[in-house]
C-alpha cells in the first residue's frame, strides 16, 4: 500500500510533506467560523483576505481553505452577516497567485454545482496555481441554501451517495483523455470530457468531514484528508477518532490518508488575557442570533441535552464553531500541539477572530517553538 508521505503530489503541493503537524487557515474568504459580533472580527473583504494569505504564505503555513456560503444563519434574514464569504472558486485562483507556496481550496457543497462544472473550475485552479489546488467536499447541510438552488434535501444516506456519484464523475474527467457516459442515480453524463487536466496526478487531493458511520466510509473512499471534530482533550480517545478512518482506509480501499481538525486560536502572552479575550468575542459580543438559526437548522434541541453540556457545547460553537481550543500563550498553544501530532492528528485548520493579527502572533510566537519542539521543520 501506498503511503501519502510517498505521493507525487508532493513535489508542488506542500500538503504532502513531512511535517508532524501541518497548519492551515480556515474561513479567510468569510468572517471566519466564530459567531461574534466584535468588530475586529472578519468581513469578507478581499484586501484584508490578500494580507492575511500573504502573511501564511510567508510564515510556512501549508494550507489556506476556505468555507462555502450562500446565505446567514438566520432563517427570516437572509442577507444577515453570517452569509458573507467570497465565492470559494474565483477567491482560490486569485489567492493562489500571492501566496505563492501553500496549497489553496475551494470549498464545494455538493447540490449547488454541476460535476462537469466543478472539474473544470478545479483544473484551471490546479494550472494557475502550478499544482497546489485541493478541494474540500461538503455533502450539503443547509437547507435553506438548498433551496435558493431548487436542490432537495436529500437524507443523510442519500447525500453521501449523490456525494459519491459526484466525485467518481470529477475523478473520470481529471483522468481520462477519451469522452465518457456516465449512468448514475443522480447524475447522467453523455460524452463527458473536460480539458485541460489537473497538474496534479492523478488528481487534485481531496478533503472531507464526516463525522457519522457513513460520513466516515465515504471518508475513507474518497478523501485523502479527513477532517474530524476533535470533542475530547485524552490523547487515547482523540487517537482512536483518527485510527478509525485510517484503519478503514486501509482495510476497505488499501489506501491512505491523513487526519486534519478544526481549532480556534486565542493567543496572548498569558493564560488570563487569552481567557479574557475569549470571553469578550464569545460571551459579550457572542452573536446569539446565528448560533440559535445554526442550531435549528441542525436539529440541536437544549430538551435533549442536559443544561450544562448545552451551554457548553454553545459556547464551543460561538467560540469556534465547536473546534479544538488553542488558548493561552504560545507555549500553552504548543503544548497543545505536541498533544495533537502525538495523538495521530496530521493537521489543524486554525482560525482567529482577526485573522491579521493572529495570524502575526502565531508566525512570530508559535512556530519558532514549533520547530523547537520538532514539529516542524526550520
Amino acid at each position: 500500500m501506498k503511503s501519502w508521505k510517498d505521493d507525487p503530489r508532493a513535489d508542488t503541493n506542500p500538503l504532502f510533506n513531512d511535517n508532524a503537524i501541518k497548519l492551515g487557515v480556515f474561513g479567510l474568504n468569510g468572517i471566519g467560523i466564530s459567531m461574534t459580533d466584535a468588530p475586529e472580527a472578519a468581513k469578507a473583504d478581499w484586501n484584508e483576505s490578500a494580507t492575511v494569505a500573504k502573511m501564511a504564505d510567508e510564515g510556512g503555513f501549508e494550507a489556506i481553505v476556505p468555507y462555502s456560503r450562500w446565505r446567514g444563519y438566520i432563517e427570516e434574514e437572509p442577507a444577515h452577516r453570517s452569509g458573507l464569504a467570497l465565492d470559494s472558486y474565483t477567491w482560490a485562483a486569485a489567492t493562489s497567485q500571492i501566496a505563492p507556496r501553500p496549497s489553496i481550496f475551494s470549498t464545494s457543497h455538493v447540490p449547488t454545482i454541476h460535476p462537469i462544472a466543478a472539474a473544470k473550475q478545479c483544473a484551471t485552479i490546479d494550472q494557475i496555481s502550478g499544482g497546489r489546488f485541493g478541494l474540500n467536499v461538503v455533502a450539503g447541510w443547509n437547507k435553506p441554501e438548498l433551496d435558493m438552488f431548487g436542490a432537495s434535501m436529500l437524507d443523510h444516506e442519500d447525500r453521501y451517495g449523490q456525494a459519491a456519484e459526484w466525485i467518481e464523475i470529477l475523478r473520470e474527467l481529471w483522468t481520462r483523455d477519451e469522452a465518457f457516459d456516465y449512468e448514475g442515480r443522480y447524475y447522467t453524463i453523455k460524452k463527458g470530457i473536460s480539458l485541460p487536466k489537473p497538474i496534479q496526478k492523478p488528481m487534485p487531493p481531496i478533503m472531507n468531514a464526516g463525522g457519522s458511520d457513513r460520513g466516515r466510509a465515504f471518508a475513507a473512499k474518497y478523501s485523502d484528508m479527513a477532517f474530524v471534530i476533535i470533542r475530547s482533550d485524552d490523547p487515547d480517545e482523540i487517537r482512536r477518532e483518527a485510527d478509525h478512518y485510517r484503519d478503514l482506509a486501509r482495510t476497505e480501499h488499501g489506501r491512505d490518508l491523513q487526519v486534519w481538525t478544526l481549532a480556534y486560536v486565542v493567543q496572548r502572552d498569558t493564560e488570563q488575557e487569552a481567557r479574557d479575550y475569549l470571553n469578550y468575542y464569545a460571551v459579550e459580543h457572542g452573536d446569539d442570533r446565528s448560533l440559535e438559526g445554526f442550531m435549528a437548522m441542525h436539529n440541536m434541541h437544549s430538551q435533549l441535552l442536559p443544561k450544562d453540556v448545552m451551554e457548553a457545547m454553545k459556547f464551543r460553537l460561538k467560540a469556534g464553531h465547536g473546534g479544538f481550543e488553542l488558548v493561552g500563550t504560545a507555549d500553552k498553544i504548543t503544548s497543545r500541539l505536541e498533544l495533537l501530532a502525538k495523538a495521530g492528528i496530521d493537521g489543524a485548520l486554525l482560525n482567529w477572530v482577526g485573522y491579521e493579527d493572529g495570524v502575526g502572533r502565531w508566525v512570530k510566537d508559535v512556530m519558532p517553538r514549533l520547530r523547537q519542539a520538532g514539529l516542524r521543520r526550520t
